[in-house]
């Protein structure tokens, strides 16, 4: 007895079943295979293409006073290191803080592998004085106000030529520190002092005008600055030879001049 004999539809159906089978197994090792090759590249790629193995990966841009030396010292740089746990968010944040630097700009690059860092300087304009946890410090400031530590411009004391010094630093007062700093050439190339005291108000002292008390510093200050400025083309026919002591400008629309010899007429403001 012979078996039966199944039409030739079924067994091609069956056929391609199988061979679609085959297929999708060499479809999944080729998978398979491409992924264990990607994994070991990129693996190889982390450990060795993509390390900084040596300070000379690290290229430092744009600064005279900053060299890969301190950038590394202050970003805790330690080597080897995968570039990919490098944030450079955060590194830029902690060279900001850390240099004598008004910008950083941090970027990873691959081919070299390499760390760039580009730095805009900060430059002292003054020294100052703040109190601390740990009593007086001495300082700088920069053109915008920003405290710049004794370690920050140590680099920079032997080349500041100004005898400005900025005292009472607070960060809040940072806005109009950076303000009086601007205007600065328009009053005069004596300023000697800017000092804010404990009870807010400021005060300017210069060879030529003596003690300048701005007041507090607020909204009126860019008011009071250019009374200043005014006053200090007017006053010399204004006191006419006597020693100016102080100037008052709480109420920029009524200045007072103290003069030694007695009290001149109160100028009129601009």
């Amino acid at each position: 007895m012979t078996g039966a004999v199944r039409p030739p539809g079924v067994e091609r159906r069956r056929l391609l079943r199988q061979q679609r089978r085959r297929e999708r197994l060499r479809n999944l090792w080729r998978l398979l295979v491409l992924l264990a090759l990607s994994g070991g590249l990129g693996y190889a790629l982390l450990r060795q293409g993509w390390s900084l193995t040596n300070p000379g990966q690290v290229e430092v841009v744009g600064s005279r006073q900053v060299g890969p030396e301190q950038v590394i010292q202050a970003a805790e740089l330690s080597f080897p290191v995968s570039l990919l746990t490098l944030q450079p968010r955060r590194l830029a944040a902690d060279l900001t803080a850390a240099l004598p630097v008004e910008q950083v700009q941090v970027s990873r690059l691959m081919a070299p592998p390499r760390l760039r860092v580009v730095l805009v300087d900060r430059h002292a304009v003054a020294r100052a004085q703040r109190v601390s946890n740990h009593g007086l410090e001495m300082g700088y400031v920069d053109r915008l106000g920003n405290w710049m530590s004794s370690r920050q411009g140590q680099n920079l004391d032997a080349t500041l030529s100004s005898s400005l010094l900025v005292r009472g630093w607070t960060p809040r007062q940072r806005p109009s520190l950076a303000l009086v700093l601007n205007f600065r050439q328009r009053l005069g190339d004596d300023l000697r002092e800017i000092r804010f005291e404990p009870d807010g108000n400021l005060w300017l002292r210069s060879e030529k005008l003596g003690q300048v008390r701005l007041g507090p510093p607020d909204q009126q200050l860019p008011r009071r600055l250019d009374v200043l400025e005014h006053l200090v083309k007017e006053l010399p026919t204004t006191i006419k030879g006597r020693q100016l002591q102080s100037i008052d400008l709480s109420d920029p629309e009524q200045p007072e001049l103290g003069v030694v010899g007695g009290k001149p007429p109160k100028p009129a403001a601009p």
